[in-house]
């Protein structure tokens, strides 16, 4: 499975960096302002450049201390989080393959620029300065004095109109690693397990029950874990990866700073994982940021295992575990069938079943539907609930195939892709689960129009 580079983009407030993110994901998704400090919340998508996918983070505006007289005066209340910014700064760096520090060029180097460029120098990771606002190529001069701050190569540009962005991007492509531009998958198909949840549910102490070992620092204080760390294990003599995670907090509840960052590379150990454990706190029950992240590794295409932890601390009777296993299955209604445990990481319940639980996914991702067995279930599909009309047309469906798994994708052959609403292709995806159950894992499905007319 290949791993997208991230690129980081850092600097002080209000140098555009939210304006440079919108240029190259294609959509306004950062908000811009002239308010420097805008950008509060992680921002992450995905571009394409030269073939390659990238992964593209708009950090926020770092805020530094800075003297008396400064063309950009530090905001008001920032001196305390001047440590924490600091450390944000080197998170984003750290997860980081290419870092572009945004500048100013109509402002020139300013005392904050200076001090930024002092935190990134302490990593070795590839950088570029992008000197942005030039928005006539005839005065790129002006960008030359930010070689000064000692960084790396400068390179004018206009965020705004997309000058110079394109240069921009190339460095950034060549300066990849040849394992990272090209990346071989052919070694890392085996099984990989991000363990994710709200902080204090019990994720550390399930790595280190299924490990052993206290490999991972436990600790009642919620947000102990900042990073994503691996452990490869082996589970029936394979390879299998545990990914453990900082928790996920509901976005108003992320503070500033570090945390920041170990909810980005939770995100990202959930994209590069296979399978997504996802544990609920049974004492605190089900909450409202349970569903949001399942709902992230539904949209990320990953399979997903429900377990429910402290299931030891709580108090029973005959119908406390079908009550509750009827309440999950009602408030996770749009998963995919998961399996659901009910564990206990600090006593060992059911551990056992958790990495075979897992496994099982795992193997359903990779389920392959032969072409006419997909093709029969379409067709029954069809007589048991025919396709929509709009006007004068209705849908047909010449043919299916399932053209890849891990997960699985299923191309539909239609006469018309506008006649394709929402709610048959939920019915379709309903009817091949009758039979290709496909447990815990989401099925992509594609409809192309056909070559010729009806």
């Amino acid at each position: 499975m290949a791993r997208k580079p991230l690129v980081a983009l850092v600097g002080r407030p209000n140098v555009g960096k939210s304006t440079l993110f919108n240029k190259l994901v294609g959509e306004r998704l950062a908000v811009t302002d002239d308010t420097p400090g805008t950008t509060r919340d992680r921002l992450q998508h995905e571009f394409e450049w030269r073939g390659t996918y990238f992964d593209v983070v708009d950090t926020g505006g770092i805020e530094v201390y800075q003297p008396r007289g400064d063309l950009r005066p530090i905001s008001e209340g920032s001196v305390e989080f001047v440590p924490q910014i600091k450390a944000q700064a080197m998170m984003a760096i750290d997860a980081a393959d290419v870092v572009i520090l945004v500048v100013d060029a109509t402002v020139g180097v300013t005392a904050a620029d200076e001090e930024i460029a002092s935190i990134l120098k302490q990593s070795h990771k590839p950088m570029f300065v992008a000197a942005n606002k030039v928005d006539d190529l005839a005065k790129t001069d002006q960008a030359f004095e930010f070689y000064g701050l000692g960084v790396g190569e400068v390179v004018a540009i206009s965020a705004i109109h997309g000058l110079g962005v394109g240069d921009l991007l190339d460095r950034v492509y060549f300066a990849l690693p040849d394992d990272v531009r090209v990346p071989d998958e052919s070694s890392d198909d085996h099984l990989k397990i991000a363990i994710v949840g709200r902080p204090n549910v019990g994720k550390s102490s399930l790595v280190n029950k299924l490990l052993g070992e206290e490999r991972m620092i436990v600790s009642p204080i919620a947000g102990t874990t900042r990073d994503a760390i691996d452990t490869t294990i082996l589970f029936y003599d394979e390879p299998v990866t545990l990914i453990d995670t900082a928790g996920i907090r509901r976005r108003g509840r992320i503070e500033p700073g570090v945390e920041k960052f170990s909810v980005l590379r939770s995100m990202r150990a959930i994209d590069r994982a296979d399978v997504a454990l996802l544990l609920i706190d049974a004492v605190e029950g089900i909450t409202d940021q349970d569903m949001h992240i399942a709902g992230y590794v539904m949209e990320a295409n990953k399979s997903i295992v429900l377990l429910v932890n402290k299931w030891d601390a709580v108090e029973k009777d005959n119908s406390t575990f079908t009550e509750f296993e009827r309440l999950m299955r009602a408030k996770f209604d749009f998963l995919p069938d998961p399996p659901i445990l009910f564990i206990s990481a600090l006593t060992g319940q059911r551990i056992h079943q958790v990495l075979e639980a897992a496994q099982r996914v795992f193997e359903e991702r990779h389920v392959r539907i032969p072409t006419s067995e997909l093709n029969r279930i379409v067709r029954d599909s069809m007589v048991v609930h025919t396709p929509p009309v709009r006007g004068t047309r209705r849908l047909k469906i010449m043919y299916a195939s399932q053209v890849a798994v891990n997960p699985p994708l299923v191309l539909f052959h239609v006469n018309d892709v506008r006649l394709v609403h929402f709610s048959y292709k939920r019915f379709l995806e309903n009817q091949i689960r009758k039979s290709y159950p496909f447990a815990g894992t989401p099925i992509r499905m594609s409809f192309r129009n056909r070559d010729s007319d009806d």
